[in-house]
């Protein structure tokens, strides 16, 4: 998989003598950085502009570079003959163009042990913050509607709710051991994932996705965008859920078909929904789930703990760095099919 019929990679004096250039595309926290800083192989630099036209006039000059939320897709990619790797801030990779990499041998590396814990206490602050009607109450009492109409707000304790987490990887299994916590009937959907696995953790494994949506009160998704996660959750298996159900999806914008989400939301089929990804990044203004009361929303911001923006980046570079001294771990590194 490394890309060693490139230029000068096999040569020992290239390894360990000459200068890698590093292109950091969009800032990542200092402390990422200073590893480079630290490292007298490597140079850097910070390009904030990640406009197509200026990565295409940047980028060529570069032997590695880290991602966030840019895109880097075939037109850009085809002017960059020196780009041995691509070092992601996060575990996602639908900004990538995977055909294009594969094509051309350049590595994909992601954080994967980094994020897990900040979007699994995300969905939990979600799913606590619709339950118990949060943004309802402290607009009452700043409005000076301290306890008129509260008898009317409809609430609920996650004591013997049953949640169904579609995709067990990092994430799913840090959240169901939160969940756990609180009592939860603990339902998995991933045909990946082994019975054994699950249940360890306490979970129940679910072999039919709709079977599963039928009795969740919670689902939370935690899968890639891909052709088959693509629309996973639609107007089709929305009306199977109770009407009392809530949504959380701090996954990727299109694995829930938003136009879907909006009607089932305005026709009382589930009961409430906690965004963090969309379709389009940034959302667009037009996009109905802005006006929807029942919907709370956050900016793909799950991972953006304090704590979190530092492990992603120091992985994020300590991956570049663990490439071109040829240890990378495994279980970073992206096998394409």
């Amino acid at each position: 998989w490394f890309s060693s019929n490139k230029e000068g990679f096999d040569s020992t004096w290239d390894r360990h003598y000459s200068m890698k250039k590093i292109a950091v595309i969009e800032k990542i926290h200092n402390d990422g950085l200073e590893l480079l800083k630290k490292n007298q192989g490597y140079d850097y630099e910070l390009i904030t502009d990640i406009t197509e036209e200026n990565l295409i006039k940047k980028l060529p000059e570069f032997d590695a570079c880290t991602l966030r939320v840019s895109k880097l897709n075939e037109k850009i990619l085809k002017h960059c003959p020196k780009l041995k790797v691509i070092s992601r801030h996060g575990v996602g990779y639908d900004n990538v163009d995977l055909d294009y990499i594969k094509r051309n041998n350049i590595s994909l590396l992601i954080t994967n042990n980094a994020n897990h814990i900040s979007v699994a206490e995300h969905v939990m602050y979600m799913m606590l913050t619709i339950s118990k009607g949060i943004l309802t109450h402290d607009e009452s009492v700043r409005k000076g509607l301290f306890n008129k109409g509260i008898t009317n707000i409809e609430t609920f304790e996650l004591l013997n709710k049953e949640i169904l987490i579609v995709g067990f990887g990092r994430t799913g299994r840090a959240l169901i051991k939160i969940c756990k916590s609180f009592n939860m009937r603990l339902n998995v959907y991933d045909p990946y994932v082994e019975n054994k696995i699950i249940s360890e953790l306490g979970g129940n494994k679910i072999d039919n996705l709709d079977e599963g949506l039928k009795t969740a009160d919670y689902l939370s998704l935690h899968v890639p965008l891909t052709k088959e996660t693509n629309n996973m959750i639609n107007i089709n298996n929305l009306k199977l859920m109770k009407p009392t159900s809530i949504i959380i999806n701090t996954a990727r914008g299109g694995v829930v078909n938003e136009k879907d989400l909006n009607k089932a939301l305005d026709d009382q089929m589930i009961f409430g929904a906690g965004i963090d990804v969309f379709e389009v990044e940034p959302v667009d203004t037009s996009n109905p789930l802005l006006k929807n009361k029942k919907v709370i929303l956050s900016p793909h911001s799950a991972t953006w703990t304090n704590e979190c923006k530092i492990r992603m980046a120091k992985l994020t570079i300590q991956n570049l760095i663990d490439f071109f001294e040829n240890k990378v771990d495994q279980s970073m590194l992206v096998k394409i099919k």
